[in-house]
């Protein structure tokens, strides 16, 4: 059923009830609170707004890979109907069973030419009930005719009444910024919302966030990949809020704002592997003594190591097919291979995630500088914690590490008592097992000279100290 057609019978419909409406009801209707009559409409006179504010992410993804929705054909219907109730099964089924007991309690509203403006959920349930007719004011105008009156009428009725029930997260941002891209002023799309300035504000400077993360991922415009990472980009814009073009004692002394971009970017790789929590907190968000990117050395190493692992595994990705007939399906695949391919490590834990451990150790240690038994115990486990047996120790990586602590304890206890060092010497020299000896017997009988030199220099000092 074409526009001029539904026009036609919803006209006949309200003339025939207009002395004998189901009801009044007021509405807020380009700035005053007008009632309006109620009258039963058929379904079939009816189209779904594809712009609705509960699946605006959902139709505007596919629109970003040129499949465009027609509602008025069986299979635009279809995909509404399936994407509104997608938006919560569970409470769908609820009122689904409700609506087949007592009917539609809740008045719509649709424009004259049949486009339902509030009630889109309703009507899809009514449908899927086996319902006939929607209970509905109808506006005098169409979406074409009065688009911003409508846009405000929708806003405050969905987002003002039902965003605390089942919209999807990213719908307010969305909606947030599809206002302010038209014209309208942040203060208006508050009041439509109503949310105070500030909360419409931060909508906005989260949104733009997500706008960057789908364009670092190529995915610009695909919105249902923000699904479940909300929480993530609200900490990230909060941050780089503060962080760019300035130093404020957020970040490590000396930073830069392409330092900021790097943190950005690695931020935008852990919320691709859905990392949250107070572990992702760590990477930059608190105070300066309390994140990675307060203290320079360690943000420095954090940096480093993450961008010598990523680089590879992107550079091997597949470029992405924008046309893919299931795009959401296939990069929630891409990133859960990407995922995979973080996590081939002896542990079989992310290397991003053993990143953060590791340097949040790094950063613990740091508040006990002044409380070394809490550092040297906490060295001690660690090294406690390690099987001579297992062959993992027997890398030169290990061994090199191993060397560097033993280089390291020997110079500090030396400075503080000789006679523990030549304890340790001792000690040392007495367990050498030669026979599993893999080392060259000259290099060996190099060091024992080495070790008789050494030893005469100190006995001969002693002697001259006496």
């Amino acid at each position: 059923m074409n526009q001029q057609t539904r026009i036609e019978n919803i006209s006949r419909i309200i003339k025939r009830d207009l002395d004998n409406p189901h009801g009044k009801i007021d509405i807020p209707w380009q700035d005053s609170l007008v009632p309006m009559p109620v009258y039963l409409i058929p379904l079939e006179y009816l189209v779904y707004n594809k712009y609705n504010g509960r699946i605006l992410s959902k139709t505007q993804s596919l629109e970003r890979q040129n499949q465009k929705i027609d509602v008025e054909s069986p299979e635009g219907k279809s995909q509404i109907e399936d994407f509104l109730y997608a938006t919560n099964p569970l409470r769908n089924k609820q009122t689904l069973e409700s609506l087949k007991k007592v009917g539609q309690e809740k008045v719509g509203i649709v424009t004259k030419d049949g486009i339902i403006i509030d009630g889109n959920r309703r009507a899809m349930l009514l449908h899927k009930a086996g319902k006939t007719f929607f209970k509905a004011v109808v506006l005098d105008a169409t979406l074409e005719e009065n688009p911003l009156a409508i846009e405000e009428l929708e806003t405050s009725f969905q987002m003002g009444e039902d965003k605390k029930l089942d919209y999807n997260p990213t719908e307010k941002y969305l909606k947030a910024k599809q206002l302010e891209k038209r014209g309208v002023k942040v203060a208006t799309i508050a009041s439509w919302m109503g949310e105070p300035e500030s909360v419409v504000k931060k909508y906005l400077k989260v949104m733009k966030i997500m706008d960057e993360y789908l364009d670092y991922l190529d995915q610009n415009g695909i919105y249902t990949q923000l699904d479940g990472r909300e929480d993530q980009f609200i900490i990230l814009a909060d941050e780089l809020g503060v962080l760019y073009g300035a130093s404020n004692g957020k970040g490590f002394d000396g930073y830069r704002d392409t330092d900021v971009d790097d943190l950005k970017a690695i931020s935008f790789d852990y919320i691709r592997i859905r990392f949250e929590g107070k572990e992702f907190r760590y990477i930059a968000y608190g105070k300066q003594e309390s994140n990675f990117f307060g203290n320079k050395e360690i943000w420095t190493s954090f940096r480093d190591f993450h961008f010598e692992h990523i680089k590879p595994i992107v550079l091997q990705e597949d470029k992405i097919d924008i046309d893919s007939p299931d795009l959401g399906s296939t990069l929630d695949d891409r990133d859960a291979r990407f995922l995979r391919a973080t996590e081939k490590t002896i542990s079989g834990k992310s290397f991003m995630r053993e990143n953060v451990e590791d340097h949040l150790r790094k950063l613990n240690n740091t508040k006990y500088v002044n409380q070394p038994i809490k550092l040297v115990s906490n060295a001690l486990d660690s090294l406690t914690a390690i099987d001579p047996k297992n062959q993992a120790t027997d890398t030169p990586e290990v061994l090199d590490q191993i060397q560097k602590i033993t280089e390291l304890t020997s110079k500090m206890i030396l400075a503080k008592s000789p006679k523990r060092v030549l304890s340790d010497i001792v000690a040392s020299l007495r367990v050498i097992d030669l026979e599993k000896n893999e080392d060259s017997i000259d290099d060996l009988l190099e060091q024992v000279k080495e070790i008789e030199k050494a030893a005469y220099r100190i006995e001969k000092e002693l002697k001259s100290l006496r």
